[in-house]
């Protein structure tokens, strides 16, 4: 059975990109923004997400903390993404599952995600 991974990024290219590269393996849903993946984790918990830092709206750093505190919710792998330069550095104070700077290659992801949740 495969596995789901949920997309939240509130640019469309990422979004398709990313699908593109993990439908073979996985599940795939998106969300341009938080509230659209609060409702997805609610209708079926995926069993990872893969986050923009920088969300519109309540913003990366905000929804990590909502989803990391929730009962619901807190054991769900959330990988951080983003251009910044200090990704790496934000993912671990934020106490992120992980974190993936863009841009990223088509196989870097794929092996990324494999490590993080098997395939």
């Amino acid at each position: 059975m495969k596995k789901t991974i949920l997309i939240c990024d509130d640019d469309k290219d990422i979004l398709e990109l990313c699908t593109f590269i993990l439908i073979k393996n996985y599940h795939i849903k998106t969300a341009p923004e938080i509230s659209s993946a609060r409702h997805l984790i609610a209708e079926q918990q995926p069993d990872l997400v893969l986050m923009d830092l920088w969300i519109p709206k309540i913003g990366g750093e905000a929804a990590l903390s909502e989803l990391k505190k929730s009962p619901d919710t807190a054991s769900i792998p959330i990988i951080l993404f983003s251009a910044n330069e200090k990704i790496k550095t934000i993912a671990s104070d934020l106490n992120a599952d992980g974190y993936i700077k863009k841009p990223f290659s088509v196989q870097y992801l794929k092996s990324y995600i494999s490590e993080k949740i098997g395939s």
